[in-house]
């Protein structure tokens, strides 16, 4: 079988995306969260996509194809471990790269320019300067607080106090009134 595209063009390719992706994931994500396991898997997924897309992109590859190797993925993504929104953006990110990077086809020009709009965004987008940071978190009441519907300031503020934290919003997801608790999403600032 021979390689799709030149082998210089394959090495530039692979070094675009080698690069974006080092860039996107040690040189952002790890650097403000600190998650060695998630920074490897989403590194060493970028590198099996696009070595994955290269091979296929000199063979005939049909939509059923696309489908299937989705459907691994999605298996995959059942069994493993959650991820929140942020990292689940980086890990798409990362595909992204390598899909921009194998597809055979494009000039290299337009390889680059989409990358570096990705990580231009990526850098923008998850800046703390340009969002500040809120947190999230899921907490049990163990009484139903009758404020809850009816005066959100009060109820922003009695939570901030117990938590410790600035109260930026709540969202009740469930009262159970037989056992008297109210599960919220509490979203906050650290004062």
């Amino acid at each position: 079988m021979a390689l799709p595209i030149p082998p210089l063009e394959l090495l530039m390719r692979f070094g675009i995306d080698i690069i974006a992706v080092l860039l996107l994931i040690f040189g952002m994500y790890y650097r403000r969260r600190y998650d060695k396991e998630f920074a490897t898997t989403a590194v060493m997924f970028n590198v099996a996509t696009f070595s994955v897309l290269i091979i296929l992109s000199s063979v005939e590859f049909g939509v059923a194809a696309g489908f299937g190797l989705f459907a691994i993925l999605a298996l995959f993504r059942l069994r493993s471990e959650q991820f929140d929104k942020v990292e689940i953006s980086y890990f798409f990110a990362s595909i992204a790269i390598a899909l921009v990077c194998s597809v055979t086809g494009t000039m290299l020009g337009l390889v680059a320019t989409v990358v570096v709009f990705l990580l231009l965004s990526a850098f923008i987008l998850d800046h703390p300067r340009f969002l500040q940071a809120v947190s999230g978190v899921k907490i049990v009441l163990d009484e139903i607080d009758h404020r809850a519907l009816t005066d959100e300031p009060a109820m922003r503020t009695d939570l901030g106090k117990r938590l410790g934290v600035e109260v930026i919003y709540y969202e009740i997801k469930a009262f159970d009134y037989v056992n008297e608790t109210a599960l919220i999403n509490v979203f906050f600032r650290n004062k």
